[in-house]
């Protein structure tokens, strides 16, 4: 089975757009959000079952227990990271605790241990046909990538036989990102027309290069600035980089995502541009 992974450097480039249109183009038995922090992916593609959920555990955090405590304030003065409260009681900031256990080794009476929490929930869509893998992160988890690779795993598990799996990473540099690109074997980013965008479009195709990941470029809304959408080719041809095609700026596009279709369930510009750089991904991938 071939992973494509789609990915872009910052958010709102139309990377999930172009994802879901790839699902549909492909009839793809298998696919995974990996934008664990903020998945969308389940809007734009059908799913004919309820997902079957698990908590995903990730890094510990400390416990008091108040029986034991004599309220002697070594924990609170040796946290680094001001996770303990003193109020009526001594308790536990989770959003601020990072678990490194010092607490729990200065405790002269064993009151503090540390205790696994759920820092995300994992779904799993799946059936003899088709597996869907997605999850969310609970907020203030500092475990996105861990939880990332339990969702690209999760896909794997089910073992359906198919050519090809397409996977929707998160935008950025960032832990998901890498854990994304681990594995895989094509990177197709999306890239904006725009200061920001270039800037965040040279950082993940360095980041993809380190992976040694066969990597090509398309561009999203090329019309709202030619200028740019011409110095975005000229870098991929002088990196050596495969591009593949612009897509415009659609207003049908946006009526199509409003009505939670892809951009290929319609007959419009954008929708035409993804299929041709969707057939040319596939030429690479293959």
């Amino acid at each position: 089975m071939k992973q494509l992974l789609i990915l872009s450097g910052k958010g709102g480039t139309g990377k999930t757009t172009i994802a879901s249109a790839f699902i549909k183009l492909s009839n793809a038995k298998a696919y995974a959000d990996c934008d664990v922090d903020a998945p969308n992916l389940h809007l734009l593609t059908e799913q004919s079952s309820e997902p079957e959920k698990a908590d995903y555990y990730g890094l510990p955090k400390a416990e008091i227990n108040l029986e034991p405590c004599i309220q002697c304030d070594e924990c609170r003065k040796n946290c680094r990271f001001d996770a303990i409260l003193v109020e009526k009681n001594y308790k536990v900031d989770a959003f601020a605790c990072e678990g490194c256990g010092v607490c729990e080794f200065v405790c002269p009476v064993k009151a503090i241990s540390l205790k696994l929490a759920v820092a995300g929930e994992l779904m799993l869509y799946s059936n003899a046909k088709k597996v869907f893998s997605t999850a969310q992160l609970k907020m203030g988890s500092g475990t996105s990538g861990m939880l990332v690779t339990e969702v690209k795993k999760q896909m794997k598990s089910a073992a359906i036989d198919t050519k090809v799996a397409i996977i929707d990473g998160s935008p950025g540099i960032g832990c998901p990102v890498i854990a994304s690109l681990n594995g895989v074997d094509m990177v197709l980013i999306v890239a904006e027309p725009s200061i920001s965008g270039i800037s965040d479009m040279e950082r993940i195709i360095k980041t993809s290069a380190k992976f040694g990941t066969k990597t090509a470029v398309c561009i999203n809304k090329f019309n709202t600035n030619i200028i740019k959408s011409e110095q975005i080719e000229r870098y991929c041809k002088e990196q050596g980089l495969p591009f593949i095609g612009r897509i415009p700026f659609d207003s049908d596009a946006v009526k199509a995502i409003n009505h939670g279709q892809t951009i290929v369930d319609m007959e419009c510009a954008s929708g035409m541009a993804v299929k041709a750089i969707y057939h040319k991904t596939m030429e690479l991938l293959f």
